[in-house]
């Protein structure tokens, strides 16, 4: 064989083994994004799952902090919020929220489904059904503020319109262009990694909103304005309403990626760290404000703890997460106290633990962002997105309570109050072989 058809032999088997390796390593690659892609969409699902299980948590935080008598109108609320609200969402709320938005204000697309092309495109399903829980856990905050004298029609109408509107709107200027939207305040630069404001702080405001129309509970407050305590029926069910909560917030705060990715242990520990420091500080601070260490006080630091580490999250050093948990275990308590001093009966403490707390999460997200700690420019833009979810979310719940109060009715009658939410609402018992002595 002469030497040139040996070359070219030897040429031809040598190009066939490039392409033979180009070709695995290009089957490679797909094979690694298709195992990325499955385990992308099975961590958000987890994630969605576990949000939804602090349903429950709410559930039994709130009907522990509250009295019998409405322990089963408290639990059907938390069912019933979840179950209006993922119907509002589905059809109107996401499509505003994550919608295509020409202005930066809302989405005008996706209403039902619609517009996202999603037989070509399923991650529209897992990522809706992470965003929907977020929208239930916004939407259920208020109801610990309002338990005990709301009328069940008049709160499954706030359901909607919470779900539907306020909390999308909101959401779409700061977290649109996570799917096909834009919001102009995440234009920016504002930070709010898993929701201290977006899901928190406006669930406050308007249970700040709802608290103030309905007026305190009969008994709450004396006539020279001071208070009176109304301690809830099942201190343990909200402890472990807390445990559920905390457990639940993993998938909320670590989920919040929505990539199986190594990011999520940071999250873990930033969470974990703050909600230690919100526990322990809020107990320190009861022990020398009420020479005593109250635990319904110190589970709402815990809580304060996680809320205000879900904006920062993922930017906070696990130092500066003590921090903030600390700054908010102290802020709890003060919060609350103050509230009631100007006569806003909160029987669970949300405003404190979701509203102002979640402004100064949002905020230490900016103050201690691990990239460029104490940026005045940063933290400006950090007040304007807490200033801007106060302003849209109270007047607007303001307006929308009232318009209930006027027209199905928003408060019981005195006599179904004292009766209780459980008999007058829904004709039934919590606990029907139990005589109730706390009315």
């Amino acid at each position: 064989m002469r030497r040139e058809s040996v070359t070219r032999i030897m040429i031809a088997a040598s190009a066939a083994v490039v392409l033979s390796a180009a070709e695995s390593l290009a089957l490679e690659d797909i094979m690694v994004e298709e195992v990325q892609a499955n385990a992308d969409y099975i961590w958000t699902l987890v994630a969605a799952f576990l949000v939804f299980f602090m349903q429950a948590g709410f559930a039994m935080v709130e009907s522990g902090f509250t009295r019998a008598k409405s322990a089963a109108n408290v639990i059907l609320k938390n069912l019933m919020d979840f179950s209006m609200g993922s119907l509002a969402y589905w059809a109107i709320g996401f499509g505003i929220m994550f919608g295509i938005s020409k202005t930066g204000w809302f989405g005008t697309s996706g209403f039902f489904f619609s517009d996202f092309n999603i037989d070509r495109d399923p991650w529209v399903f897992a990522f809706w059904m992470f965003q929907v829980v977020f929208a239930a856990t916004a939407t259920t905050i208020a109801s610990g503020a309002m338990a005990e004298r709301t009328r069940f029609i008049g709160y499954l109408l706030y359901s909607v319109v919470v779900s539907a509107l306020i909390y999308p709107v909101f959401g779409s200027w700061a977290w649109g262009s996570l799917y096909k939207g834009s919001g102009w305040l995440e234009g920016l630069g504002f930070i709010d990694f898993a929701g201290s404001t977006v899901v928190h702080s406006i669930g406050g405001w308007v249970a700040l909103a709802g608290a103030v129309v309905l007026g305190p509970r009969i008994g709450k407050f004396n006539k020279d304005g001071s208070a009176n305590p109304i301690p809830g029926h099942n201190l343990p069910l909200a402890a472990l309403g807390v445990f559920i909560l905390w457990f639940g917030w993993y998938g909320f705060n670590a989920g919040s990626t929505t990539r199986a990715t190594s990011d999520t242990a940071l999250i873990a520990v930033t969470t974990t760290l703050s909600a230690t420091g919100g526990a322990v500080f809020a107990m320190i601070t009861t022990w020398f404000k009420y020479r005593k260490p109250d635990t319904s006080i110190i589970l709402n630091g815990a809580l304060a703890g996680l809320v205000g580490i879900t904006a920062g999250c993922s930017n906070i050093s696990p130092f500066f997460a003590v921090v903030t948990g600390a700054v908010a275990g102290v802020l709890v308590v003060y919060s609350a106290a103050f509230f009631e001093r100007i006569g806003v009966d909160d029987p669970v403490g949300a405003i404190s633990v979701h509203g102002v707390v979640g402004a100064w999460g949002t905020f230490a997200a900016g103050l201690f962002n691990s990239a460029d700690m104490f940026n005045l420019k940063i933290m400006g833009v950090q007040l304007l997105g807490i200033a801007t979810a106060f302003l849209w979310a109270f007047p607007t719940a303001f307006i929308l309570f009232k318009s209930i109060e006027r027209t199905v009715g928003l408060r019981v009658s005195p006599q179904e109050e004292l009766q209780g939410l459980d008999y007058s609402e829904h004709g039934s018992a919590s606990y029907p072989n139990f005589t109730l002595t706390n009315i």
